[in-house]
């Protein structure tokens, strides 16, 4: 089963992929001329405003629902994975993914706000499937990523969150009795964990998108503080050895350490499994949001790779690497370029992070790692939970089949329990299949959806039009901008009566009011 999963990801994460994620980053950073960097404030005004109602969530809550999706398993054990096998020079990578990925993500998430739909049940419904089918009109296309990401987020992904839960308890309070099951020897700690997270998800998930979104938006910003601000702590009884820190992320990552390929495959493979620009998921909770504008959302959801990335993965990158709490595998098995820690720990999950912590702060270390990694990764649970019901959503439009949506949830349950009771190479092997092919599917997505109407962009002008005229309340008008089949929209702007006419520095013309 390891050897044709690696065959698979093999296939899946060859360089091809890697640098169509970096250039799909760097094209639209080009294109929307960095407005990562330039409406940065405009990110923090929307981040704080807006309000949810009966048929969508806030962008707060959605940008929560979203975090939970991007701030995982893989800011604690993808890290460390990355440092593992790439070297410190990967978390140079993660830096260059997360700052052109914002852009992507913008992109997306923008284009799930223009193509969303409002479902069967009142709830607003959009991602990639929705747009793809919408924009491109090719409905084939968007039902092989909707079925592609039923699979990833409802079968593969929720088993590496789990797993890394699993294996965090395990190491801070013992493996307790081994008991023989049909599937292996199991520990006793392993088997009680993932019965609790199942029972609580459960629970959760039965409940609907309002349940999800009210959880995170409580949960998602009190653990990424609680994590960054030990991690500051640690920084702070170390801060001689920053400078030197910098040094070997930015010097590794031009020389061939793990060589220079495997410091940026394993970078930008980790640096997209964890802020998820460009694979698809975060469209999903963009989409929810009640929002005036799509540029709206884009904008927010933008800002979301920032807190990912230069601020959780970072706070990660350097406990690890400060404290010296890591090794760097070479190309063959038990080979060693860097080698701190005894050679039988692996890269493949919270260790090193959980003994960089140790080091700093004896008998604190383990415990704390596996209560962060319970709601980093349970919450990145809910958020799969909610794209893989949005996609079932989606094929429900044509194909009315009575219960699916418990289907779903039961499939996701067992997959869970089933990830946290299994090995940890197993379950991240098949974690990056999902990703890989979520990925794959949405960026040539995007990009061909770019070339062939560039709704995004047009959205992001018309924006910064209202903008410039200083208007209270905005307005979104597809036909006006071009944009078809953006139904919703077209609706929303006829209940609301006709707009003001405002200079369209998208185009150069005047915005004629709606006929």
């Amino acid at each position: 089963m390891q050897e044709f999963v690696d065959f698979l990801n093999g296939i899946i994460w060859s360089p091809i992929l890697i640098y169509l994620c970096l250039g799909a980053g760097l094209f639209y950073s080009i294109a929307t001329r960095f407005v990562q960097l330039r409406h940065f404030r405009e990110m923090w005004r929307l981040l704080l405003s807006g309000k949810s109602s009966d048929q969508g969530i806030s962008s707060f809550q959605a940008l929560a629902v979203s975090l939970s999706g991007r701030v995982g398993t893989g800011n604690i054990a993808g890290v460390a994975a990355a440092i593992g096998f790439g070297g410190p020079g990967a978390v140079f990578w993660m830096w260059v993914v997360a700052f052109l990925g914002a852009a992507t993500a913008y992109t997306e998430s923008a284009l799930a706000q223009i193509y969303k739909e409002e479902d069967e049940d009142g709830q607003f419904r959009g991602g990639p499937a929705y747009y793809i089918e919408k924009a491109m009109g090719q409905k084939w296309y968007a039902w092989v990523f909707a079925i592609a990401t039923i699979f990833a987020c409802g079968i593969l992904l929720p088993g590496v969150q789990s797993n890394s839960i699993g294996n965090a308890v395990e190491a801070a309070f013992g493996p307790g009795e081994m008991i023989e099951t049909a599937i292996g020897t199991i520990s006793f700690a392993k088997i009680v964990t993932g019965t609790i997270i199942s029972i609580i998800l459960s629970f959760i998930i039965f409940g609907g998108v309002k349940r999800i979104a009210n959880f995170t938006q409580i949960v998602v910003p009190f653990m990424a503080l609680a994590y960054i601000v030990v991690a500051f702590i640690i920084i702070l009884l170390n801060i001689g050895q920053v400078p030197t820190v910098f040094a070997m992320i930015v010097g590794d990552a031009f020389t061939p350490m793990a060589g220079f390929g495997a410091a940026i495959g394993w970078g930008v493979k980790r640096g997209v499994y964890s802020n998820e620009a460009g694979q698809g998921t975060g469209p999903h909770a963009a989409a929810a949001a009640d929002v005036e504008h799509p540029a709206q959302q884009g904008l927010v959801q933008a800002f979301s790779i920032y807190i990912d990335t230069l601020l959780v993965c970072s706070a990660t990158a350097f406990m690890i690497i400060i404290t010296g709490a890591y090794n760097v595998h070479g190309g063959a098995e038990g080979v060693f370029l860097v080698q701190n820690l005894a050679t039988n720990i692996g890269a493949n999950g919270p260790v090193f992070t959980q003994m960089a912590i140790e080091s700093a702060m004896p008998g604190i270390g383990k415990p704390f790692i596996a209560f962060a990694l319970f709601f980093f990764a349970f919450t990145t649970i809910l958020a799969y939970y909610y794209i893989a019901e949005t996609n079932v959503a989606y094929i429900r439009r044509t194909f009315k089949v009575p219960g699916l949506m418990f289907i779903l949830k039961g499939v996701l349950v067992v997959a869970t329990f089933y990830g946290t009771v299994k090995t940890a190479n197993l379950a991240w092997a098949l974690g990056d299949v999902g990703v890989g092919l979520m990925a794959w599917l949405n960026i040539v997505g995007i990009l061909i959806v770019f070339f062939l109407g560039r709704p995004a962009l047009k959205a992001l002008k018309d924006y910064e039009a209202q903008q410039k005229a200083g208007v209270t309340k905005f307005t979104f008008d597809p036909v006006k901008l071009g944009i078809k089949n953006a139904d919703f929209w077209e609706k929303k702007l006829k209940s609301q009566g006709k707009p003001k006419a405002v200079e369209d520095v998208a185009d150069g013309e005047p915005i004629k009011p709606v006929a």
